[in-house]
């Protein structure tokens, strides 16, 4: 298999060229959740390593306070994520610098009083999105949901806050940015229901709400441009869903996937795909023409990772750690394997090879070909991942976290 054409392709599956549909960055910045495209798709200049432990290929290591599942972004110099102390009860988005992995400010957003959750989530699990300008990013906490834009320097500019939010699980929810507006996802089965809601990204101010089931779920939003038009997909709530992201409007909706939801949905522009945990353990696709025909699905849970696309194929590993890979048109089993550690980040593609992160600190890399993957290196590091790792350039930025100790600690560590 030739690499060249293959991460081609990888680039333009399911999206068109950004333009102006969401903010314009560096060529190398990672500034939201799952990548520039949302796909977990890496830019063709990314070229990182793909072998380390504690003592190679670690340029820096800088110490994270709290406890979190959020992922690194990356804009310029800078590296934003959220914390969380679940001592002080208190809320908190940092920023480092590249460079150096130098805590540069940490701005405290909230404090008070916690709500349930699940004890595999945090109170700090949204990752926060960068425009170039302003920072964005959700947390929950006292039965509320509160979305807040910052300035790169951490002052906080404006506050929306949801109301009467219920979910046995939690949150984490990353917002998604699209031309003027910020869209947040806030399914949940408190009294009022979930919504869909897009923010004013100057003002914080609600351009639009489209109510959802009263059900928890726990996907982020995502757009993809499928037959030359602008989508929001939200899988969950025993639904599949597109919405037009101008107005919130429903361009359709058909019964499928499972209640509860939290990998991203996932297209080639073709076809459109999830996998739910709860109740049922199901993986969907569909036809992507918005005629909502289910092409196929089996009994394989994929319940917190997002799946990846590939060129002719659907790669996932699920929690309980088995790896697959499906031909994407017919379901058909073309690759399985016991894993270990389990897994709730998302793998990511990047120069020809998927990385994904398990629960007990190894990243391991593959090679992906017509009737598999290869494995090409186990990389252990710490003693645990939760949060999805973010590519620049020659360098990955994971999220660790070291329980070896006698106090449990957290790190960012810059990979090269």
């Amino acid at each position: 298999m030739k690499i060249k054409p293959f991460i081609v392709f990888l680039l333009l599956v399911s999206v068109v060229a950004a333009q102006e549909r969401f903010p314009q960055l560096g060529k190398t910045d990672w500034g939201w959740w799952r990548g520039p495209l949302h796909n977990g798709v890496a830019p063709a200049n990314a070229t990182p390593p793909v072998k380390w432990d504690d003592s190679t290929n670690v340029k820096w290591k800088a110490e994270i306070p709290g406890r979190g599942h959020s992922s690194p972004i990356v804009v310029g110099d800078r590296i934003y994520l959220t914390t969380a102390d679940e001592t002080k009860l208190t809320q908190h988005v940092l920023c480092y610098s590249r460079s150096k992995g130098e805590l540069i400010w940490n701005t405290l957003m909230h404090q008070g009083e916690f709500d349930h959750n699940n004890k595999k989530n945090s109170f700090a699990s949204g990752s926060v999105s960068c425009d170039g300008e302003k920072l964005y990013v959700s947390f929950f906490r006292d039965r509320k949901v509160i979305t807040s834009a910052l300035e790169l320097e951490g002052q906080k500019i404006w506050e929306h806050t949801f109301e009467g939010f219920v979910s046995h699980q939690g949150f984490g929810c990353s917002p998604l940015l699209y031309q003027n507006k910020a869209i947040i996802a806030i399914d949940n089965k408190g009294t009022g229901g979930g919504a869909l809601i897009a923010l004013d990204r100057q003002t914080g101010e609600e351009i639009w709400r489209t109510s959802r089931p009263k059900l928890p779920n726990y996907v982020s939003p995502v757009i993809y441009k499928i037959n030359g038009k602008d989508q929001i997909f939200m899988a969950g709530c025993n639904l599949i869903a597109s919405y037009d992201p101008m107005t919130g409007e429903v361009n359709w909706q058909k019964q499928g996937t499972t209640e509860e939801v939290v990998g991203n949905v996932a297209t080639d522009g073709e076809f459109i795909f999830s996998s739910g945990g709860y109740p049922k353990r199901e993986t969907w696709c569909w036809k992507a023409d918005g005629t909502g025909e289910l092409v196929w699905k089996n009994t394989v849970r994929t319940y917190v990772p997002s799946m990846l696309v590939l060129k002719n194929h659907l790669f996932t590993v699920t929690d309980d750690s088995i790896g697959y890979m499906w031909d994407k048109k017919t379901g058909e089993e073309i690759w399985k394997q016991r894993l270990s550690g389990g897994f709730s980040a998302s793998p990511i593609m990047a120069n020809g090879h998927i990385y994904v992160c398990s629960e007990t600190g190894t990243t391991w890399v593959f090679k992906p070909g017509a009737n598999g993957v290869e494995l090409v290196s186990k990389n252990p590091l710490g003693t645990g991942h939760m949060a999805t790792p973010a590519f620049s350039g020659k360098q990955i930025f994971l999220r660790t976290i070291d329980e070896s100790g006698a106090a449990r600690k957290e790190w960012l560590v810059c990979v090269e």
